[in-house]
């Protein structure tokens, strides 16, 4: 049985890769913080199948014992501060959670299980202010926030450990890709849960920045077998994982309103508090070489994921107002 530790396995990509990897008969072993209150809700339905160890990606110590009780033969490294519009206020938290604990990871893995092979969740917001269209993997970097400029670091430390050490380290850049386990605070989820609210009539408006910006969005469940796949590979390498396809932000408003009968004219409100401070304008990803050498294919369309987000939100927000209900009920 092959053993596998994924750090972020709570969050949207740690989740759905910890389903796959266990319907594939892995055991996995899933690094989380210790905090007061552990957030598992994208993973209840499978926390009792994961082994779970404490530690934190900015102390090496825990992370050297947390390779050592997981002796695994994957390691895929997903945790990180990600939110994009957080890294401007957080710099320096940024820098320590999504760069440096990179350092910190492959360090472990080298000093404890050096032969284990090494997954590095890059990040299409390295290309940025992009220099060439489509982007591919030899597409120079141009990072506009803190936080791609923290996951370029974390690229480069990968291929230097790979270089310099031998180790299988694989880095995937992976473009925009959502689900309903997405965070509230990223736009997609942003806009499908406020679509079922409004629909619900527990919202009025929906306040946006540049609903001009282009993005390649994908289904994070497609996404998360490309992360599978490079580690099975002969050689280690990096890749680009995308759809190759654009949308607007405008777009996506209106998939997500019409779907349910609704003109998102009539509830958006653009407010320059949610304008970036040095703006992406556009990213669109070239995955031939995914394609060819994993073997690599998209599932999902870019319609599909946006309806199967709303359906989900739609669903959760029904259940809010039958638990509301039934609590005023019960204090009548």
């Amino acid at each position: 049985m092959k053993r596998a530790l994924i750090t972020g396995v709570t969050g949207q990509d740690g989740s759905y890769l910890a389903e796959f990897l266990l319907s594939k008969g892995y055991e996995v072993f899933g690094l989380r913080r210790r905090t007061s209150t552990p957030n598992y809700e994208n993973v209840i339905h499978i926390k009792d199948k994961i082994h779970w160890i404490s530690g934190d990606l900015t102390d090496l110590a825990s992370l050297i014992e947390a390779v050592r009780i997981a002796d695994p033969h994957e390691v895929y490294n997903l945790a990180a501060q990600s939110y994009v519009a957080a890294s401007w206020p957080q710099p320096l938290a940024t820098g320590q959670m999504t760069a440096i604990s990179v350092t910190n990871m492959l360090e472990a893995v080298r000093l404890v299980k050096p032969e284990a092979r090494f997954y590095q969740a890059s990040s299409s917001e390295m290309f940025g202010k992009v220099v060439e269209t489509p982007q591919k993997e030899t597409t120079p970097f141009y990072p506009r926030s803190p936080y791609g400029v923290a996951k370029v670091y974390g690229h480069w430390i990968t291929v230097n450990y790979r270089e310099s050490f031998g180790m299988f380290a694989c880095s995937g850049i992976l473009f925009n890709h959502e689900s309903p386990r997405r965070g509230l605070e990223f736009v997609t989820r942003k806009v499908t849960d406020a679509v079922a609210r409004i629909k619900h009539g527990l919202q009025q408006e929906l306040r946006m920045g540049n609903l001009d910006a282009l993005r390649d969005w994908g289904f994070a469940g497609d996404y998360i077998k490309a992360m599978w796949l490079m580690l099975q590979q002969e050689q280690p390498d990096d890749f680009v994982i995308s759809t190759g396809e654009m949308h607007t932000v405008r777009e996506l408003l209106e998939v997500a309103f019409s779907y349910v009968g609704l003109h998102y004219e009539d509830y958006v409100v653009i407010d320059p508090e949610f304008v970036r401070p040095a703006e992406v304008d556009l990213l669109l990803g070239d995955c031939t070489k995914a394609k060819e050498q994993l073997g690599w294919e998209l599932e999902v369309s870019f319609e599909q994921l946006i309806k199967m987000m709303v359906d989900e939100d739609m669903k959760r927000v029904r259940a809010e107002i039958k638990y509301q209900e039934a609590l005023s009920a019960a204090y009548v």
